[in-house]
């Protein structure tokens, strides 16, 4: 099948450093390429993929200097898009809902999947106008900010099966992944650690240099302050997002 994968433009595929969607999208098509499918990928030039690479932009936004207008790039973005469309048998978007008014009108299937929160103010809106343009959730609580839309399927976000291994020893510390942002919630792991009597929280942070670094907290403080980097093993694991209710 020939299949177009439209990435965001902010971090590159895979991102150097922050960016949950891009890492996503890069182990997806990888993927695909691996299981015999004609993959295209709309990203930026600094990219790396085992797909054919259309390079919307020379360099991925955030780290790109001199800074661009993003503006711009988007325009890029859907016009490479617009020119390439038919060439494929089926569209994939990772870029919210930029592409709809173009992809709603060129007659080619497309698909939209929905990496982040939707319970922000518009989007109900912005649904309302594209009734029939399907989408994928990554849980089905993720859904119900938007149950209106056109919901073809939930597709859990996957990983290589080879990236960790798991120990099975028993752990001092509750890790969190995220940023250290109220929607990624790293006040329930400090809760979770509580009530498990971990006696610290570590909290794995983007550092404002953009370099990763384990941070050390009390688990009563929601504050972090620079650790020293060693890691004793985890007794348990959270990432940094919501965790499915259903």
């Amino acid at each position: 099948m020939r299949i177009a994968q439209i990435a965001p433009l902010a971090e590159s595929v895979p991102p150097k450093l922050y960016g949950g969607t891009e890492r996503v999208v890069a182990w997806l098509v990888d993927e695909l390429v691996s299981l015999g499918h004609d993959v295209t990928l709309f990203a930026s030039g600094d990219s790396q993929t085992k797909a054919r690479l259309h390079a919307v932009w020379p360099r991925a936004l955030r780290l790109g200097r001199p800074r661009t207008d993003p503006m711009v790039v988007q325009a890029a973005l859907l016009e490479a898009v617009a020119r390439h469309a038919t060439e494929f048998d089926v569209i994939h978007t990772h870029i919210d809902w930029l592409h709809l008014p173009l992809l709603s009108r060129l007659g080619v299937p497309f698909l939209t999947t929905c990496h982040g929160r939707l319970d922000l103010p518009g989007f109900p809106d912005v649904v309302s106008r594209f009734p029939d343009a399907p989408f994928v959730s990554i849980s089905d609580n993720q859904r119900a900010p938007l149950s209106e839309a056109n919901w073809i399927g939930t597709i859990y976000h996957g990983l290589p099966a080879d990236l960790f291994r798991p120990s099975f020893k028993p752990g001092a510390y509750l890790a969190f992944l995220g940023r250290l942002t109220a929607e990624k919630g790293p006040e329930a792991a400090i809760r979770i650690a509580h009530a498990a009597k971990c006696d610290r929280s570590r909290v794995r942070d983007q550092a404002k240099q953009g370099r990763l670094e384990w941070r050390e907290t009390e688990p009563d403080h929601h504050g972090a302050a620079d650790g020293d980097g060693s890691a004793r093993p985890a007794r348990a694991f959270q990432d940094g997002a919501e965790r499915e209710r259903d």
